[in-house]
């Protein structure tokens, strides 16, 4: 039996949805990587820090929206990492400020960008690139994710699909706008552009005719 408060609310949930425990093993790994880690060494670092905490997210929501392909699973691993690099790009300068870079100390190295220059908000042409490279690594999974969901099951995954499209919006609005990620304040979509990506998104995933709408 449940011992804690927060395990006697989820036991229904995990029973009825048949959700495997290590997932939650997986997630509550990634939390405590925010509480002891504040940089990472290389993307294989941050994507697993990125799967632990949204693709672990991801594949538990599967289990609860219903999926009948296997391939679903892969789907969420890519969406929920391209979710969070998204939020790690557009958080640069937030991040910043709390004195957490998650960019890559590799990928600094190679755009010769320091540290101090990210924690003093400090833009340059070396850090746009560095920015479009994180960019190109979020639109890789968008675009993963896009080919894995199965037409079975874009009915099911209307939820996550209003996510993706969400921020994918987001990211091209990042890119458009030369990457303005190290201001204290992060961009934001207009109430106006989610609600028309909203109703775009559900009709398309309602409908189960068509593919998703991000990562084109």
């Amino acid at each position: 039996q449940p011992q804690f408060p927060v395990n006697r609310e989820l036991q229904p949930f995990i029973v009825a949805h048949h959700l495997p425990f290590a997932l939650f093993d997986d997630l509550i790994r990634g939390v405590e990587m925010d509480l002891d880690v504040t940089r990472y060494e290389t993307w294989e670092d941050l994507e697993q820090y990125c799967y632990r905490v949204a693709s672990v997210v991801g594949l538990l929501s599967i289990e609860i929206f219903g999926y009948t392909h296997p391939g679903c699973r892969d789907y969420a691993v890519h969406l929920g990492k391209a979710l969070q690099l998204t939020n790690i790009l557009r958080d640069v300068g937030n991040d910043a400020a709390r004195g957490r870079i998650y960019l890559p100390q590799v990928e600094l190295r190679y755009h010769q960008v320091t540290e101090q220059e990210i924690l003093d908000g400090i833009s340059s042409s070396r850090f746009l690139q560095l920015a479009q490279a994180t960019a190109s690594r979020a639109r890789h999974h968008y675009v993963a994710a896009r080919a894995a969901l199965p037409t079975a099951d874009r009915k099911a995954m209307v939820a996550a699909e209003l996510m993706g499209a969400v921020y994918w919006r987001l990211l091209r609005k990042l890119e458009e706008n030369a990457f303005p990620v190290l201001a204290p304040t992060p961009t934001k979509l207009h109430k106006l552009q989610k609600l028309a990506l909203i109703l775009r998104t559900w009709y398309r995933s309602a409908t189960g005719a068509l593919a998703p709408n991000y990562g084109v």
